[in-house]
């Protein structure tokens, strides 16, 4: 009997500790209720929209780019001319001071890839002419039409492809393209000019005007003010007269060559680098939801 007691009894405790073993391996909610299928793959969800808050704390990592942008600006300068004359004529170069501008300049990657590329264009007032100096083997001035120098002023549209290499505070600068102008007036000095031809254009003379253009620059630059400094050349395939003005079987030629040194202030109309808020949501709300995405 006493034998028969301390098997049940050992039988008993055994059986409850399997039952506690049992018990403490489950968690409080499953010894109420079991989740419903509909519950657990709610819990597993992502959600469709972050707060503001939360896409505000993402860590995006910044970095030095400079965006698309544009930007308008004046320019102000001197310049020097030349003619290239055909005959040959001696001469040195004729200083005008009053070359100035307002321009147009739209940032962009070319063809949609290319970075560092852009246009330029702009209406500018600038000067042609040309200065003689006297021959040192026949110790004669040239001069045309009784004029050694002239000076013209003209009005023309430039339109350049435009490369730039940007840094935080500092920018280089090259452009090349064409322009169209046109011939306001003339002045021509010298001992035997005709005073009917001193400030007037002859039937002969071709007022309007287009060739190739160019240059480099380099810019200070202070997010939204940016101060450039520039040399362009220009030379014209307009020649100043009709060929045959002096004679219709002996051909002459005056194509003006000038190079122009300016500086100018240029205000950024959209943000030139860094990424605004609107942007810096969209990234974050990738790396929320697309973190694999490039």
């Amino acid at each position: 009997m006493t034998i028969n007691m301390t098997i049940r009894k050992y039988i008993l405790s055994v059986a409850a500790f399997l039952a506690g073993i049992a018990c403490w391996g489950q968690s409080p909610a499953d010894t109420v209720k079991t989740l419903s299928a509909d519950t657990a793959r709610d819990s597993l969800r992502v959600p469709e929209t972050y707060s503001d808050i939360y896409l505000d704390t993402v860590q995006i990592n910044r970095v030095f780019e400079v965006n698309d942008y544009s930007l308008i600006g004046v320019e102000y300068g001197v310049s020097f001319s030349r003619m290239s004359f055909n005959p040959p004529y001696t001469q040195s170069s004729l200083f005008s001071p009053d070359t100035f501008g307002i321009f147009y300049t739209r940032y962009g990657k070319m063809f949609a890839y290319l970075p560092y590329f852009g246009f330029k264009v702009g209406l500018r007032y600038s000067h042609e002419g040309y200065k003689f100096k006297e021959n040192k083997d026949t110790q004669i001035v040239p001069n045309i039409e009784g004029a050694t120098q002239a000076l013209m002023d003209v009005v023309e549209v430039p339109f350049m492809a435009h490369l730039h290499m940007d840094g935080l505070h500092y920018k280089v600068m090259a452009d090349v393209g064409i322009y169209g102008g046109y011939r306001l007036n003339i002045k021509r000095t010298g001992e035997r000019v005709d005073e009917s031809l001193a400030n007037s254009f002859k039937d002969t003379d071709r007022r309007f005007d287009y060739g190739i253009c160019g240059g480099i620059g380099f810019g200070l630059v202070f997010d939204p003010l940016e101060f450039h400094i520039n040399a362009n050349v220009r030379y014209s395939w307009g020649t100043i007269y009709d060929p045959d003005y002096y004679s219709k079987d002996y051909y002459r030629f005056a194509y003006p060559f000038d190079v122009m040194v300016t500086a100018g202030v240029y205000f950024q109309l959209t943000r030139r680098t860094g990424r605004g808020k609107a942007q810096l949501k969209r990234e974050a709300y990738q790396q929320v939801f697309n973190p694999d995405v490039k």
